[in-house]
């Protein structure tokens, strides 16, 4: 778990002990809801790996998730810079919203940035090599084996080739995402993710040290 609280740095005086706590997916950055912590429900969250309020209804601590399940599982939590706030990521077990929507601030499609449904798609290839459903074409490439795999990514990748040269944007595009989708596969094959390869991207455009 990564943890940024210096509770010294802490300034609880500000919302008469009660810091307001936004709840971010870890992987995909949606926002999933705002609640508020005093220092024991920051305490128990620290401690139990469960993310906890202090619910100003119920005058009580509250952990997300305590009747119906939906847990966040707690990935991170970061101050900024005023002490005042703090930024918990999370691994939403369930719809975080008590309506049943993904966000408190709406369904999945509403809340996710442009890019961010790539990591749902690394999450849910993930999820099939672990499940193997029957009849799912993900199960049928991972049951082929990794050279299977990386044939169907070249294949992919010279149609996408094609495509780019002679065809229009839609079959473009269309090639393109069988491309994405065929070597997320095949990073899962092999024991990786996408994110090892988003960072490898900014370990590249990472700035050189001075000297």
């Amino acid at each position: 778990m990564s943890d940024n609280t210096d509770t010294g740095r802490l300034d609880w005086s500000k919302g008469d002990g009660l810091l307001p706590a936004i709840v971010q997916h870890w992987s995909s950055g949606e926002v999933l809801m705002l609640g508020y912590m005093n220092a024991d429900a920051l305490a128990q969250t620290r401690a139990s790996g469960h993310v906890t309020f202090y619910s100003r209804s119920k005058q009580r601590l509250w952990t997300k998730g305590e009747s119906s399940g939906h847990v966040l599982v707690l990935k991170s939590i970061r101050v900024d810079c005023d002490g005042d706030t703090l930024l918990v990521q999370a691994d939403p077990q369930g719809p975080t919203c008590h309506t049943g929507s993904f966000s408190c601030f709406g369904d999945r499609a509403e809340v996710r940035a442009p890019l961010g449904f790539l990591a749902e798609l690394d999450a849910l290839v993930a999820r099939r090599d672990a499940e193997r459903p029957a009849g799912s074409y993900t199960t049928k490439l991972f049951d082929s084996g990794i050279r299977r795999i990386a044939q169907k990514v070249g294949e992919e990748g010279v149609e996408t080739a094609l495509a780019a040269v002679v065809q229009d944007d839609d079959a473009l595009l269309g090639e393109g995402a069988d491309l994405v989708f065929h070597l997320v596969v095949a990073l899962r094959a092999r024991g990786l993710s996408l994110a090892d390869v988003v960072a490898v991207l900014a370990d590249r455009h990472r700035p050189a040290s001075a000297g």
